[in-house]
């Protein structure tokens, strides 16, 4: 698959995932995790302070986690896991 159409295929995901019904929590930051790879690369950031906001906290690390994995590998995976939601989604009738 060329760069071209990976990064077609992805932004086409990107739009399913805005329209999906809610997630859970854990599905949804596995996908801000992989999203935030495949568009900025390595997170750099400073982890926010305990007094911080949790949820920044949680969506910091899931992006942590992958950390070194490149670009392309990044979108490939967060499309997998958007068809999941969408296939658990349609089994579930919620879609």
């Amino acid at each position: 698959m060329q760069e071209t159409d990976l990064e077609k295929l992805f932004n086409e995901y990107v739009e399913l995932a805005n329209k999906m019904p809610t997630q859970t929590a854990d599905n949804m930051l596995i996908a801000y995790g992989f999203f935030k790879q495949a568009t900025e690369g390595d997170n750099r950031d400073r982890r926010p302070s305990e007094s911080s906001n949790v949820i920044q906290t949680f969506k910091h690390d899931a992006w942590k986690r992958l950390f070194g994995m490149p670009k392309e590998d990044a979108k490939k995976k967060y499309i997998e896991h958007i068809k999941k939601l969408l296939d658990e989604t349609e089994k579930e009738g919620r879609l």
